[in-house]
Order: structure tokens, then C-alpha cells, then sequence
């Protein structure tokens, strides 16, 4: 069974992050793949948003470093009531955002005002693996 760094290492495999990137992140839970996803870049920044107060304070401790750099930043915020103002991401990605499984058309038509030309939206979704229990 995978861990869950071994499976967000995945993920961000899989996102072709690119040095420049600006990334947006939809649900960054406790900041694991945010902090995989700075690592890679170098004048390119990342806005993780979570609608839980605890889990952006996790984030933001967890990547206190990219935070004080300006790389980071992270934000209380529903994707369906975000307000990014002018900005714009050429990488928008969310795991386990259960909206983008549902309700994918829906989840996409929310992040199209922050998609900069030639964006990618990516979602990840699969269901939490239980552990089994010798009977």
C-alpha cells in the first residue's frame, strides 16, 4: 500500500511542473504536494487554497520556508466562493477534491476565470484504500 507522500509524489509527477509555472492548488490539505510542487519551481509561485482553517494553517507551517520567500501562499477559501481577483495560473491541480470528481464540467467552469491562456486543470481522485483487517 502506498503511503500518501508516496502517492502526492506521484501526482506531482505527473503535473509536468514547469520553473515558471504560477500553480494554483484546489484542497491543499496539510501543504504535502505543495511543498513538492515548490520545490520545483524557481521564478514561478503556487496559491493553495482549502476551505479548513486548520488544514491552510498546517499548509502554511509546513511550507513556512516557500511562504517567507514568496513562492507560496495559502488561503481559506471554497473553490465556490474564491476570489482571486486578475490573477491568473497556467497550472491548476486538486486531489481528492471530491467537486472535480462529481461535478467535473462544474468544478472546471469555477477555475476558468483564473486560467491563463493555454492552462492545464488537472484532478486526481481515488478512493481512500482502507487497511484490511486479518480476520
Amino acid at each position: 500500500m502506498w503511503t500518501m507522500s508516496e502517492r502526492l509524489r506521484g501526482v506531482v509527477g505527473h503535473l509536468a511542473i514547469r520553473p515558471c509555472d504560477r500553480v494554483l492548488e484546489i484542497g491543499c490539505g496539510q501543504g504535502v504536494a505543495a511543498g513538492m510542487v515548490c520545490e520545483l519551481l524557481s521564478t514561478g509561485t503556487l496559491t493553495a487554497v482549502d476551505r479548513s482553517v486548520k488544514m491552510v494553517e498546517a499548509a502554511t507551517r509546513r511550507n513556512a520556508r516557500f511562504v517567507a520567500s514568496g513562492k507560496a501562499e495559502f488561503l481559506i477559501a471554497s473553490l465556490e466562493d474564491m476570489c482571486l481577483g486578475d490573477r491568473r495560473f497556467d497550472l491548476v491541480f486538486a486531489v481528492r477534491v471530491g467537486l472535480f470528481h462529481r461535478e467535473p464540467d462544474r468544478a472546471h467552469a469555477l477555475v476558468r476565470p483564473w486560467l491563463a491562456p493555454g492552462a492545464r486543470v488537472l484532478s486526481f481522485y481515488d478512493e481512500p484504500r482502507v487497511p484490511s483487517v486479518p480476520s
